[in-house]
């Protein structure tokens, strides 16, 4: 069963206490960024701290990512290089992936999986590409950049991007990659949190990037299969097997015609619940 990823915190890597902070919160993975998140004259001690920090801190099922900067800035190499092979990473997340060749370039120099930041519209324009690179784990939506670039308006429902997002969830699905919602920047707006976790989660999207740990329980909730969602799977498998002992190919639940291809969901719902509710 893949490990969820309904809550991705992002951590400024400067920050020792917010490092350590991170080991108790309910995040299924933490962004330790080394990127935007850190003043330039604070990159070389962060990514000192950061490397000393997951030496020994023990983070639990919590998927540990870095945001390293670009190559092409003058501490990618180095950020490259202090976590290339460090036990202490599950996988590299790319800033500003335009290319599959920009994934290339780190995948030579690192070993574990790679992560791209989808945030450019080149990015968008090339998602199929960079999904079905073979180091390629997951993507994380850059909507803060991407809105930026396009010269786009904050609308609440997303209009705007919608291109943009479509184009790179449809490249992670077919692919087989996690793919993770961009954030939403009102921290203390938690209707609007509420309200864009549930579309990026009926869009197909596996789980949201926070800013802030207030956001946690509203991201780990809106992605996770509610309890009308776990019986309706529950009711859904007892009706088909039901019409399957009776030699019908369908069945029909809460007037809805339910198929085999219901059931392959329905059966994924279950188990997804069944482990999100094991890691609690």
């Amino acid at each position: 069963m893949i490990r969820p990823y309904r809550s991705v915190l992002y951590i400024p890597a400067a920050r020792e206490r917010a490092l350590e902070k991170a080991r108790e919160l309910a995040a299924d993975a933490i962004i330790f960024d080394l990127e935007d998140a850190v003043a330039p004259e604070e990159k070389p001690r962060a990514r000192a701290l950061l490397a000393d920090v997951l030496s020994r801190a023990d983070y639990g099922t919590r998927a540990r990512i870095v945001r390293v900067n670009g190559l092409d800035s003058e501490w990618g190499a180095d950020d490259l290089a202090a976590f290339a092979g460090h036990a202490g990473v599950d996988a590299v997340l790319v800033p500003k992936v335009n290319a599959a060749a920009d994934l290339d370039a780190v995948a030579a120099l690192v070993t574990a999986p790679l992560w791209a930041m989808m945030e450019t519209a080149k990015g968008c324009l090339k998602a199929a590409e960079i999904a079905a690179h073979p180091r390629l784990q997951g993507m994380v939506m850059g909507t803060n950049d991407l809105a930026r670039e396009l010269g786009a308006r904050f609308r609440p429902d997303r209009l705007s991007l919608m291109t943009g997002l479509g184009a790179c969830l449809l490249a992670a699905k077919a692919e087989g990659r996690v793919i993770i919602d961009g954030v939403y920047n009102a921290f203390r707006d938690d209707e609007g949190l509420r309200a864009e976790c549930e579309q990026g989660r009926d869009m197909g999207f596996d789980g949201k990037t926070l800013i802030h740990p207030a956001q946690l329980d509203i991201a780990n909730a809106a992605f996770a299969p509610s309890d009308d969602e776990v019986a309706l799977a529950h009711r859904q498998i007892a009706a088909y097997g039901e019409a399957r002992a009776r030699g019908e190919g369908v069945a029909v639940v809460d007037g809805k015609i339910v198929e085999n291809l219901h059931i392959v969901t329905a059966k994924a719902l279950i188990a997804r619940a069944t482990h999100i509710a094991a890691i609690a």
